[in-house]
């Protein structure tokens, strides 16, 4: 199977996982998707990021999270950029994922940032996913 776009099978892998409750979710590994992956941890949407190399190929286990009333912490994943049509941002149009309470990941030449620490380092880029 050829899977044309592995970052929409990634968001796609979570959000099918968190919905049906389960504990973590395995994605094959990349580059890219672990850096993502790093950012969820960083940003508090999971518990744990580790990759395993045991197989036969390298896969990155993500620890999902769940509040109180078993509610994943994670409300939702939109993948912006995708193969057909790449979405590009200057410095000063980063966006803003609903007013601040979620995230938006960008591909920049400082590699993969949030929003916040885009700005930040007044770069724009290629806007991957938000997060919320």
């Amino acid at each position: 199977m050829s899977l044309q776009d592995p970052i929409s099978d990634m968001l796609t892998r979570i959000r099918n996982a968190s919905a049906a409750g389960h504990d973590q979710v395995v994605v094959p590994h990349s580059k890219l998707k672990y850096e993502l992956a790093r950012i969820l941890k960083q940003e508090g949407f999971v518990d744990r990021v580790s990759v395993d190399d045991t197989g036969s190929y390298k896969v990155i286990q993500l620890g999902l999270k769940y509040d109180r009333k078993d509610r994943s912490v994670i409300h939702g994943l939109r993948r912006i950029s995708r193969p057909g049509l790449r979405r590009y941002v200057a410095a000063d149009e980063v966006p803003r994922v609903l007013g601040g309470m979620g995230i938006a990941v960008l591909s920049t030449s400082k590699g993969i940032l949030t929003d916040r620490e885009a700005r930040r380092a007044k770069t724009g880029g290629e806007v991957v996913c938000h997060i919320w």
